[in-house]
């Protein structure tokens, strides 16, 4: 018998779970979402919620095999927010 049901609903996690899912502060995601660089999320209740599938496959745009991978995958803020400005 499997360890994990498949007859449950996937699993949705607020912003200081999926955060931490992450390995990030919740105020990073907080700031992903508000730039709209982060991972997909829904408004329930009002209430931020994040699947797991969807922080999975977030993650997945930074892989990398090697340090010489090109960058343009990398999970950076938009080209038109104040942080890449302030870049310049």
């Amino acid at each position: 018998m499997s360890d994990t049901p498949t007859n449950l609903p996937p699993r949705f996690l607020r912003t200081p779970e999926a955060a931490r899912f992450l390995g990030l502060s919740g105020r990073t995601l907080e700031k992903h979402r508000y730039f709209g660089t982060g991972p997909a999320y829904r408004r329930i209740g009002g209430r931020v919620v994040y699947s797991v599938d969807d922080l999975r496959a977030w993650a997945d745009i930074g892989i990398k095999h090697s340090t010489s991978d090109p960058g343009q995958n990398d999970l950076m803020p938009r080209a038109d927010s104040a942080i890449a400005r302030s870049r310049r």
